[in-house]
């Protein structure tokens, strides 16, 4: 569809073609073509229509092979039996090959093709080259399959064992590609095209839709893959002139109970008695950000969850659109990473990833599951973080639209819904806020959002408990107490 401002120019390069009469009767014919009047006049089509496999940013599901695949050979017979049948016929034994001291052996390891016969039976066919071993067994000739040339690749096809080939590079990633024309998944997405699709495929784009198998391999630093963190200038908390129960009181309001500051402001003047202004509640949030962020660091411990599920939901950041990434553990209720970024690929899908799996202990041998949506950006923060990790691998379980069309999606739906409602529950405390000026601004709430779900929220799937326990909070009954609590643990 094309975008507004293309349509305005259009309609601006109408206007100074025709004058007023003759746009009249151009729209008259317009709308007799809207409503099926003028048969001679036909729609455009629109490309995706004919061309649903045109090419989009999709992850294969496997990962590549990183050893090149065994070739399997099935003997055809067994020298055993060959041995016992020569001793019958002749009377005699079949000997292993007797060596010269300057004669070329075959590798220890070596078998015979056809009869399974070991390498004390074999000998070298052809001299120093060594490229071909006969059985003195049945007689056949079969080549060593000895490495004529190191291959340089790292990855090869798992679907056809083929060596990729890197296709293109830039500084966030290489892609590698297969080449073999009769790889499975290359005859697999050959059949899926329509007739539109295979006469653009005749015109020599094969560019434009995605047959070969493709690996992503990202070069992300360290640096690129934190995810983001509050931070406050001012430190006002160091010289506020009011009592700390007004932050405490600041931060019950506008988060537990998601109310904005003006709001805030305002209840603390009517019902308190305590005169600040707005800006100063914002104030108090940055510091207050920094101190929760420090206690969650110190208080998350480590992560009990075999099954982890991760969404992305809108915020509004500078009048564009922004995105909040979570990762929930599905056990545990906890959330254990979040991110903020103005992109939905795989940088921030990886980064929050990587910070939750951060929280897993080092000797782990339990394997997690992982559960969203169809976004690719997960598909391949998956292949990445297991190439690159020492843990367990994920296990990428992925759930498709809004109906259960397929298996794994009704089974893994329920877990889904956690996270789906998480972002309702998120969106409720953001809402008031009506967008947000900037990244640390959304960073701040986002902060304090998460310490609120973690530490104080009451949940009814854990008999209205808060996903982590902490001692230190028991015996405070007041919102405000335990905010105080948490920013005094927190220094």
């Amino acid at each position: 569809m094309q975008t507004l401002a293309s349509i305005t120019r259009l309609v601006r390069w109408l206007c100074k073609q025709l004058n007023f009469d003759e746009l009249l009767v151009a729209v008259t014919i317009i709308l007799d073509t809207i409503n099926g009047k003028r048969d001679d006049i036909p729609f455009r089509t629109h490309f995706r229509d004919n061309h649903p496999n045109y090419r989009q940013f999709t992850v294969d599901p496997f990962a590549p092979l990183l050893e090149a695949p065994l070739k399997k050979v099935v003997p055809e017979a067994d020298f055993r039996q060959l041995l016992i049948e020569y001793r019958k016929q002749t009377g005699k034994d079949i000997k292993p090959v007797r060596r010269h001291k300057k004669s070329q052996a075959p590798p220890p390891y070596a078998r015979c093709e056809h009869c399974n016969a070991p390498a004390k039976y074999l000998y070298v066919n052809d001299g120093l080259r060594k490229n071909q071993l006969r059985c003195k067994v049945c007689r056949t000739l079969f080549p060593s399959h000895r490495v004529r040339k190191e291959s340089k690749t790292s990855y090869w096809c798992p679907y056809c064992g083929k060596a990729l080939y890197r296709w293109k590079k830039d500084t966030v990633r290489t892609i590698f590609k297969c080449g073999n024309k009769a790889c499975p998944c290359y005859l697999n997405n050959l059949e899926k095209l329509n007739e539109h699709e295979k006469k653009l495929l005749k015109t020599g784009m094969s560019s434009q839709f995605k047959l070969c198998y493709h690996y992503r391999e990202y070069h992300f630093t360290p640096a690129q893959l934190q995810t983001v963190q509050p931070h406050s200038p001012f430190r006002t908390l160091n010289r506020i002139h009011n009592t700390y129960n007004t932050v405490g009181l600041v931060l019950a309001y506008t988060i537990s109970f998601g109310l904005s500051s003006r709001m805030t402001r305002l209840i603390l003047r009517e019902v308190h008695s305590i005169s600040i202004s707005h800006q100063t509640v914002q104030n108090y949030l940055k510091d207050s950000s920094v101190l929760v962020w420090n206690f969650m660091q110190k208080y998350q411990g480590p992560m009990n969850d075999t099954q982890i599920t991760g969404d992305e939901t809108y915020i509004r950041i500078t009048d564009r659109w922004g995105y909040t990434w979570f990762m929930l553990g599905v056990q545990s209720r906890t959330i254990w990473a979040f991110n903020i970024s103005h992109k939905r690929n795989v940088l921030p899908a990886l980064a929050t990833l990587t910070k939750a799996m951060g929280h897993v202990p080092e000797n782990s041998l339990t394997p997690i599951e992982f559960i969203a949506d169809g976004n690719p950006a997960y598909d391949a923060a998956i292949h990445a973080f297991n190439a690159a990790s020492q843990q367990q691998p994920l296990l990428r379980r992925t759930v498709i639209g809004l109906s259960n069309d397929d298996d794994e999606s009704e089974q893994y739906r329920p877990l889904k819904q956690l996270i789906e409602r998480l972002n309702r529950t998120y969106k409720f405390h953001t809402r008031a806020r009506c967008g947000f000026n900037s990244t640390n601004g959304a960073t701040v709430l986002t902060t304090l959002f998460v310490a609120y779900y973690n530490f104080l929220r009451p949940h009814s799937s854990l008999n209205f408990k808060s996903p982590i326990h902490t001692p230190e909070l028991d015996n405070i009954t007041t919102i405000q107490g335990k905010w105080l609590k948490i920013l005094e643990l927190a220094a």
